[in-house]
């Protein structure tokens, strides 16, 4: 098949939505599809043989790492010399809506996928009042496709109870063959811990921005006075977050990837995510892969992959002292977290980027060949 990706995000932007459609992209072309990404401009023009159109656009005020790229009638030329047999618009904002225009105007089966929990965001960014017309926005989107896909069923309740059609769930994936235990290392744990290797080590993972709630993460340090915590990733809350972090063991690495990234995962004695906002949670697998015991707010997409107790341990978001108990339940127990160790990587192991690739193109097969999806709810 021959599929036009339009993405609001793509390489050479690092977070979870990019590291699934990267592998995403790779695992489509190495099974024999052709696919054209269209995202805004960052400087490539091709992607493990996917062609890439870059539109030119500007950053967002809010986050300035995005790039708001406006649809361009150029667009359809790409779309009519490549010749899709469908069109899968990511997070339909801006630049989605011109897929979504375009697969309309040219009659291509359309697929939507929700990646971003944005009404959620709203509330972090004193824009709470405007969760409602955003939402209705974003119905009206992605009612326009044949398809909706969510990334965890938390979020297919979620947009089914908002109004959206035809939702159904894309399985999450995760590169176990790049996150392994056996990469941890001393020196990156001295790197991580800021030349401290033999204390406790928490560790986060992600977008540094306010509504991933990085900031709860300090009464856990408050807690443990002898425990240091990496936070790896960059993002635009980062300096209000080193004036709030001021006088802890809080080390801002900036971006790792690849096997640095894998070796801080397997490095680190426990991941700590309280985002609420998650609708998958990619770094959580990527840390489960590794081997790194998970604490997370039970929230959104988290409780599809962390079962409590069993390969990590979840705390109630509104439980102000609930990171802090989960934290140190964790630490009290050595042979508990060996096992947490084991077992995540276990779960982890279940879910691999060739089987999530697999169930998207018999997605794609029913939609392009056969204009809906029966069984979608």
């Amino acid at each position: 098949m021959r599929i036009a990706l339009f993405t609001e995000t793509f390489l050479p932007k690092i977070d979870g939505i990019v590291t699934r459609l990267r592998h995403t992209v790779e695992h489509l072309q190495r099974n024999g599809d052709q696919v054209l990404v269209v995202c805004p401009e960052g400087g490539l023009k091709e992607y493990k043989g996917a062609k890439i159109h870059g539109v030119s656009g500007m950053p967002l005020p809010l986050y300035p790492e995005l790039k708001l790229a406006l649809p361009r009638p150029t667009l359809r030329w790409a779309i009519e010399k490549f010749k899709p047999d469908l069109i899968h618009v990511v997070n339909p904002a801006v630049l989605g809506v011109g897929g979504i225009y375009y697969a309309k105007v040219l009659n291509i089966p359309l697929v939507a996928s929700y990646h971003t929990h944005l009404p959620q965001y709203l509330q972090h960014y004193g824009l709470g009042s405007l969760e409602g017309l955003l939402w209705e926005l974003l119905k009206l989107a992605h009612n326009q496709a044949q398809l909706n896909l969510c990334t965890s069923s938390a979020m297919v309740d979620e947009l089914i109870s908002h109004g959206i059609e035809r939702v159904d769930l894309w399985q999450r994936g995760v590169d176990t063959e790049m996150f392994q235990p056996h990469l941890a290392s001393h020196s990156m744990r001295s790197r991580l811990s800021g030349g401290n290797p033999d204390s406790p080590l928490l560790l986060y993972v992600g977008r540094v921005s306010a509504e991933k709630q990085i900031d709860q993460i300090k009464p856990v340090l408050e807690a443990m006075p002898q425990a240091h915590l990496a936070i790896v990733g960059n993002g635009p809350h980062r300096e209000a977050l080193e004036t709030h972090f001021a006088g802890t063991n809080t080390h801002f690495i900036g971006y790792l990837q690849g096997l640095e990234l894998a070796s801080a995962f397997a490095s680190a004695d426990a991941f700590i995510f309280p985002s609420r906002t998650e609708t998958l949670g990619l770094v959580l697998l990527e840390a489960m892969a590794a081997g790194c015991p998970v604490v997370a707010a039970a929230s959104g997409g988290i409780p599809d992959i962390v079962t409590d107790g069993v390969n990590g341990y979840l705390f109630e978001p509104n439980d102000p002292d609930g990171a802090v108990t989960a934290t140190l339940r964790l630490f009290d127990a050595k042979e508990e977290r060996e096992r947490l160790r084991q077992n995540a990587r276990l779960e982890a192991e279940r879910w691999g980027w060739s089987a999530a690739t697999r169930q998207l193109q018999a997605y794609y097969q029913s939609v392009a060949f056969s204009g809906s999806l029966s069984n979608a709810a």
